[in-house]
């Protein structure tokens, strides 16, 4: 079937989508297969990090150390690195970023590659131990499937965002068999407003994305975790310090990862040397701490079901460690701190993941040496290690995130820690309030914040932000030179729909304008036309705004100056084109509409 033929057959199930189908109900139904589809991805995804990671070490000895921890973990880049390159041609990385981006500069559109690209690479990442999760390249999939069936059927950039949501909804459902983590993690991450119009389709998205993972997978769970020790209010000094704790770690892991990130970026265009650079460290750090390898969830579930030092001592297999079980805590302490290293490493050298995974992992970790050292100096009432690593997890999760329901929900629901809900929400509110000292944003959110391109659930905010500074920028106006008499400037104000002139030197830059309210008194006397020219009467414009300048900060300006049109320029003042106040607030007005319609 060709082209022509495949395009006619859309453009009739179109019309007869159209003709039966409303458009609400047609979301729905939309929402039911983005579910289906990521709940399949997420499947696979696992499924090919299992089989890979076990074809590679499940035959290591868990006595000593193992030299191939050396090896795989940079064979793994080198070919996710090659795949991304060669065949994808395009840049993968920072999956959650990518959406929001996505979502605030692209009007929700993502490529049709991200449907499939970031599973093949992050599996090959991940497969050979790289110290990443795949929770970001899922939910970047998830989302990508979204936006594409959107386009597909031709929605409204409204209903494109919602599609967007409900697969990362159903992406999370499905990795974690966690419903309401999924809606609370499209509502708090990626900003997309809870109404009644958009609630539906989530949810259906979520729980379509649950079912059929367990009829994929089966009862199994990723982190099988048993309560032993219930809770008791006597216990709450110690989960309040735990959530300061784990506050303080996602503001080192925030950094650190910034840190390391901007170090690589310097390699960017040093292709071998990032990879001999990051591969080097990731293999060594794996070599010395195996609970690195990959996403690192065995080693987490060790610390959730161990009751005794013999059971934790299980972290130290495969490592130099091995049969020294009074360096536990050095190990976990170590292993902690280097995790965000790994990380960046597999990332910086050309891997493809999230840190998703990650600060689940560092979470878990802080809360498992907290709970051992507030046990070993008798701080207190006695904690339990298993339930400290648990509200680790979700302690860390929210500040990196910046997502407190994300991390006690998805905890409760992935641990069935139903009876540690109240203690789960201390440890995240106690981090959320620690880490927003020192950074507002998550880690996913920082770079967007930066550029003013970040959707929050302030409506105002997220309408300037997802308004395009291009789409306002008239490019039409009439431009004089410096030097042209006042009876020509006369002739190229009758041309003109503004009552402005750009004033531009011979390469396009910006001079000055010339208003016509401010010459009146000169323009209709015709004796005086061959004695002015526009250098004596143009003005400097009230502003100047630049092609990158955030919505936000062209309002302010607007405010500021009560200006009715001011000019947009290019880096080297080439003037762009104008931007007109009642053109630019009907669009708002209209956004706002939009966005707030049920």
């Amino acid at each position: 079937m060709n082209v022509t033929a495949i395009s006619k057959y859309m453009k009739r199930v179109l019309e007869w989508r159209t003709k039966h189908i409303s458009d609400r109900h047609f979301v729905l139904i939309l929402s039911f297969f983005v579910g289906l589809f990521s709940a399949i991805a997420a499947f696979l995804l696992h499924k090919f990090i299992k089989l890979i990671a076990h074809a590679l070490i499940s035959r290591f000895d868990v006595s000593t150390f193992n030299w191939l921890y050396l090896v795989f973990p940079v064979v793994g880049i080198l070919l996710t690195s090659l795949f991304v390159r060669y065949v994808v041609k395009d840049d993968i990385s920072h999956g959650i970023t990518r959406i929001l981006y996505a979502i605030s500069a692209k009007r929700s559109r993502l490529k049709p590659h991200n449907c499939w690209s970031s599973l093949i690479a992050s599996a090959i990442t991940i497969g050979f131990g790289g110290s990443v999760g795949a929770e970001a390249p899922i939910v970047l999939t998830g989302s990508s499937i979204g936006s594409n069936l959107g386009k597909l059927f031709q929605m409204d950039n409204k209903t494109l965002m919602l599609l967007v949501g409900c697969g990362a909804a159903g992406a999370i459902a499905g990795i974690f068999k966690a419903p309401i983590a999924g809606l609370v993690f499209t509502l708090e991450v990626l900003m997309v407003d809870l109404t009644m119009a958009s609630l539906l389709p989530i949810l259906i998205s979520s729980v379509t994305a649950t079912c059929f993972t367990y009829i994929f997978a089966g009862n199994s769970v990723l982190f099988d975790f048993q309560v032993d020790v219930l809770w008791s209010v006597n216990r709450v000094p110690a989960v309040i310090f735990l959530g300061i704790v784990c506050g303080l770690v996602s503001l080192y892991f925030i950094r650190m990862m910034n840190f390391c990130e901007n170090c690589f970026a310097k390699l960017k265009n040093r292709f071998y040397l990032r990879l001999v650079v990051g591969g080097a460290i990731l293999s060594t750090l794996i070599s010395f701490f195996p609970s690195l390898y990959g996403e690192g969830y065995n080693s987490l579930n060790v610390l959730l079901n161990g009751d005794s030092v013999e059971d934790w001592n299980v972290v130290l297999n495969n490592s130099v460690f091995y049969g020294h079980g009074d360096l536990l805590l050095l190990y976990v302490g170590m292993v902690l701190l280097t995790k965000v290293f790994a990380t960046s490493a597999t990332n910086g050298s050309g891997g493809v993941g999230g840190t998703f995974a990650p600060s689940l992992f560092i979470g878990g970790f802080s809360g498992f040496l907290f709970a051992r050292v507030w046990n070993m100096y008798d701080l207190g009432v006695t904690v339990s290690e298993k339930n400290f690593t648990l509200f680790g997890m979700a302690g860390v999760m929210t500040g990196v995130m910046h997502a407190p329901l994300t991390g006690i929900f998805l905890i409760a629901e992935i641990t069935g820690g139903y009876q540690l809900f109240i203690p789960l929400m201390i440890a995240s509110i106690c981090s959320f309030l620690t880490i927003n000292i020192f950074e507002p944003h998550s880690i996913y959110g920082m770079r967007l914040a930066r550029e003013g391109r970040l959707i929050t659930h302030h409506t105002d905010h997220s309408v300037l932000t997802l308004m395009s500074l291009e789409s306002v920028i008239g490019r039409e106006q009439v431009s004089i030179g410096p030097d042209m008499p006042l009876g020509k400037l006369v002739d190229a104000l009758s041309r003109s729909d503004l009552s402005l002139l750009p004033v531009l030197d011979d390469a396009g830059r910006l001079l000055g304008e010339v208003d016509i309210t401010k010459i009146r008194h000169v323009v209709f006397r015709t004796e005086l036309y061959q004695h002015f020219t526009v250098r004596q009467l143009m003005s400097d414009p009230p502003a100047v705004l630049g092609t990158n300048d955030p919505m936000e900060d062209v309002m302010k300006v607007f405010d500021e100056t009560n200006a009715q049109a001011l000019p947009v320029v290019d880096s080297d003042r080439v003037l762009v084109g104008y931007i007109d106040r009642i053109r630019m607030y009907t669009m708002y007005r209209k956004l706002v509409a939009d966005y707030s319609a049920e």
